[in-house]
This record gives structure tokens, C-alpha cells and sequence, in this order.
């Protein structure tokens, strides 16, 4: 297994993860079709379809704290939905440090030691 960097985690998981819970809050709750998420997010419809049948972006599952945050993000995308990458960002930095993204840095990278706090670093 090679050695990951804890960016690498947040772009192959931390961000699809985001992706995929701000387009199920957002088509869910705030009653938005697939093409209107895949426009705001800048991604395509068939992403936005594979977030939600499972099919991509499912290695992370969010606390309900954390969930609360995505929420609340989700609202703020729908009232300025031109700031929808600045908000985006604001999660990814708000996750970055975080236990779920040192616990997924720790699983894909067996060469760091068990009590490693890297990810945890500001």
C-alpha cells in the first residue's frame, strides 16, 4: 500500500462525500430536480444519479452533527445559489481535521502509526 496524503483523502472522499449530501438536501429537502443540482454544484446529472442510488461517493457516512452542517449549508446554497462553491469550500475546511477524515486517512495508508494526529493539524 503507498503512502496518502491526508489532501488526498479530502479529494477522492471528503468531497464527493460533501457532493452527495448537499444534492440529496437539496433535491430531498428543498425539492430541486437533478439538473438544477448538477448546474448549482457544477457537476454532471449522472453524478448527481449516482450519489443518489449509492453508486459513488459511499465510503464516508456523516455524523447527524455533521449532517446538521451540511443542512444548514444546503439552505444557504438555495437563498445565494452563485455562492454554491464558496459554501461548498466552507464545509470541506470545516471537515478538514476532523476524526472521520483521520479514521479514512489511517485505512487507506497503512503506514501511519496508530496514534498519528496529522489530519488533526490546523
Amino acid at each position: 500500500m503507498k503512502k496518502v496524503m491526508p489532501q488526498e483523502i479530502e479529494v477522492w472522499y471528503l468531497l464527493p462525500a460533501l457532493r452527495r449530501e448537499v444534492a440529496k438536501s437539496l433535491i430531498k429537502k428543498h425539492k430541486l430536480n437533478q439538473k438544477k443540482v448538477a448546474e448549482i454544484l457544477g457537476i454532471t446529472e449522472a453524478a448527481i444519479s449516482q450519489y443518489l442510488n449509492s453508486k459513488r461517493a459511499t465510503e464516508i457516512k456523516f455524523t447527524p452533527k455533521e449532517s446538521k452542517e451540511i443542512d444548514k449549508a444546503s439552505q444557504e446554497i438555495i437563498k445565494n445559489q452563485e455562492q454554491a462553491m464558496n459554501y461548498m469550500y466552507k464545509l470541506s475546511r470545516l471537515f478538514r481535521g476532523s476524526d472521520v477524515l483521520c479514521r479514512l486517512h489511517k485505512k487507506h495508508d497503512s503506514h501511519i502509526k496508530k496514534d498519528c494526529r496529522l489530519c488533526m493539524e490546523n
